[in-house]
């Protein structure tokens, strides 16, 4: 009776009890703050400057996404599954990481600017507000082909095969096939870039900063860390959780559909036109490809020597980071595999909607709720690495639901009446049945899980402690030049992120 009652009221007991942490969080935060009038005129100048980059970056990366995808779509060369492969990279690669790159090749002393220099031309400045477009570009534009690629993979391959028996010219394909489906794939993509970029810390605290290119989040940690103004920063808190729900809100009329009937399913066999098309096809395939690898690259040639001369802190930086991306993947995936479960046996809009809770509220906003809700019981020393720990588990829960909520249900089909008709329950479901069957999801889920805490520099850095993890120690050098200490530790810390997603994901397929 026992386990029946577990397995009937885990699943809304833990969504509730999220529900509650994070509406209760930004509760908090609504209580602590004042009237907008509280906000002065640069508090709303960094509101706009929000809005205005995330708007720029994600049309700049959706623009450029186009000619990408459109070209691996339709070209097939060898290592354009490794390509494909490798544009999922940023998204777990630590973004103190990313950011270390883009200075080696566009700071002052970077590839770029001594070029200009060897020219005579003006040099480029990657600071500012041109610098957190470039860094967001630079994140985003993966993103962006993929969700693009998958587009023109979803149009069936008889209608290639028809363009080409009617002897459709390239245009002709274009107006019929492709503006279509850019129609229906592009609002979305743009719209997703900007939310990510609309809830960036890390890039703007490294790279912007100044009057002009100061974003909410950072006016956030400002106001916090610096200022100690908390109501000003739940006030911001709560102009930035407006600024998400109404984009989010947007997604319900932003696509339109493309409409283009169903197919065999056969791959697309595809060829594009050959001439100067092939040539402009592979020149965006090698730009796309040097912008992305170039600053991984240059960043790991730089500190890759330096390893071993680390100094005794950053290693400490890094053992406790480890620490607390592994209990943050375990956490998340506790809660994300019972929530799963349930959605699978008994599908709940509420329950998987608790689950979706943590996009409405940047960790910046849920770190500053916890505080206020917290402060009389610890101080910020003691509070910093729990909240650090329990913030990374709530924010990457929407990804590990996303990867467990279909196997979790195909497994309930599949298996469930079995499972029921010889009474497996308990700990014996879960052994024989639920483990060995969401391996792979349960991998990979703990994997991204793993590698998002591992590189997070945004709830750590609103605490002044003297236990940094490895992204605030590598912060910390980088402010104080420390270039080659910080070359070597951002080098470590990608490949840990690495080492720890490989690990997770590649358990679950051996399982």
């Amino acid at each position: 009776m026992a386990a029946r009652l577990f397995r009937l009221g885990a699943g809304p007991a833990i969504a509730a009890g999220l529900a509650l942490l994070i509406l209760g969080t930004l509760a908090a935060v609504a209580w602590q703050a004042e009237g907008l009038s509280g906000l002065s005129s640069w508090d709303w100048r960094a509101v706009r400057f929000t809005i205005w980059q995330a708007a720029l970056s994600a049309t700049i990366s959706a623009l450029l996404a186009v000619p990408v995808a459109r070209a691996l779509a339709r070209r097939r060369f060898w290592g354009r599954g490794l390509l494909v492969t490798l544009l999922g990279a940023p998204f777990i690669l630590p973004v103190i990481v990313a950011i270390m790159g883009l200075v080696a090749v566009f700071g002052r002393q970077g590839a770029i600017n001594d070029a200009l220099r060897a020219l005579s031309l003006p040099e480029i400045s990657v600071y500012g507000w041109q610098g957190v477009i470039l860094a967001h570009v630079f994140f985003n534009l993966p993103l962006s082909v993929r969700l693009v690629l998958q587009g023109w993979q979803a149009i069936p391959s008889e209608r290639f095969r028809l363009a080409d028996s009617l002897g459709f010219a390239p245009r002709d394909i274009s107006r019929h096939l492709e503006r279509p489906m850019l129609q229906a794939v592009l609002p979305g993509a743009w719209l997703a870039v900007f939310l990510v970029c609309l809830t960036s810390f890390t890039v703007a605290l490294a790279l912007g900063g100044g009057p002009r290119a100061t974003t909410v989040e950072l006016a956030i940690y400002q106001a916090f860390r610096f200022d100690f103004d908390l109501s000003k920063a739940a006030l911001l808190g709560l102009v930035q959780i407006a600024i998400c729900v109404a984009a989010l809100l947007a997604t319900r009329w932003i696509a339109v559909p493309a409409s283009f009937g169903a197919g065999r399913d056969d791959r697309v066999t595809w060829r594009g036109p050959a001439g100067w098309r092939q040539g402009t096809d592979a020149l965006a395939i090698a730009l796309a490809a040097a912008f992305l690898l170039w600053p991984i690259g240059a960043v790991t040639l730089r500190g890759l020597p330096s390893i071993p001369d680390l100094p005794p802190e950053v290693w400490t930086a890094a053992i406790r980071s480890v620490v607390m991306a592994v209990i943050s993947a375990l956490l998340t995936l506790a809660v994300a595999l019972v929530m799963a479960l349930h959605l699978a046996r008994r599908p709940s809009g509420w329950v998987e909607g608790a689950g979706m809770l943590p996009l409405v509220a940047s960790p910046l906003v849920l770190g500053t709720g916890l505080f206020i809700l917290l402060r009389d019981v610890a101080g910020a020393q003691a509070l910093a690495l729990p909240v650090t720990v329990g913030v990374n588990a709530m924010m990457a829960l929407p990804f590990a639901l996303r990867a467990l909520i279909p196997a979790a249900r195909t497994m309930q089909q599949d298996y469930g009446r079995l499972a029921a008709s010889l009474d497996m329950t308990g700990i014996a479901r879960l052994r024989l049945l639920v483990l060995p069957r969401l391996a792979r999801p349960v991998g990979f889920a703990g994997g991204l899980a793993a590698a998002l805490a591992m590189g997070d520099l945004g709830v750590i850095a609103l605490f002044s402690t003297d236990q940094p993890t490895l992204p605030l120690k590598l912060y910390q050098l980088m402010t104080s030049y420390r270039m080659a200490d910080a070359s070597a530790a951002a080098v470590l810390l990608m490949a840990i992120s690495f080492a720890l997603f490989w690990i997770f994901d590649r358990g679950g397929r051996l399982a």
